[in-house]
């Protein structure tokens, strides 16, 4: 029997700083996203990307899901908002997130629902919000 190996890409975010300017994010694919501060300025702040994130993971995690339960064919789109609260004692964090999620299709309520719950155990996003993920920092000369 032959041994099946998985191969993982290394993946990651750089942000730049420099001076007085304001950082830029760049992906390992290649993408490049300008941070904003203030919230007259279009753009994404941290937080915007934190939900972005978490939106983008939920929505990609249905159509998984969809097509786990054998319905694919019948998701005609998924919509997923995500908004946060703020903790109010420190240390500064989110500490609750709002998820509203839509699902366009010739689905029943039940397979909806369905779809929901795999979609929030697929999303690696959700699954380390959740979790209790290790912090290991290190400071390059």
């Amino acid at each position: 029997m032959s041994e099946l190996k998985i191969r993982t890409r290394a993946v990651g975010a750089t942000a730049v700083l420099k001076g007085k300017e304001l950082p830029v994010v760049t992906s390992e694919t290649g993408g490049e996203i300008n941070i904003v501060t203030s919230v007259s300025q279009p753009g994404f702040n941290p937080l915007d990307l934190l939900y972005a994130s978490l939106s983008a993971c939920i929505a990609l995690s249905a159509r998984i899901a969809a097509s786990k339960l054998g319905v694919s064919e019948k998701l005609a789109g998924v919509r997923v908002h995500v908004t946060g609260e703020k903790a109010h004692d420190e240390p500064s964090r989110v500490a609750s997130f709002n998820i509203d999620i839509e699902i366009d299709g010739d689905l029943d309520p039940g397979t909806r629902r369905q779809i929901v719950e795999k979609a929030e155990e697929i999303c690696t996003v959700s699954n380390t919000l959740r979790g209790d993920a290790q912090f290991v920092t290190t400071l390059r000369d």
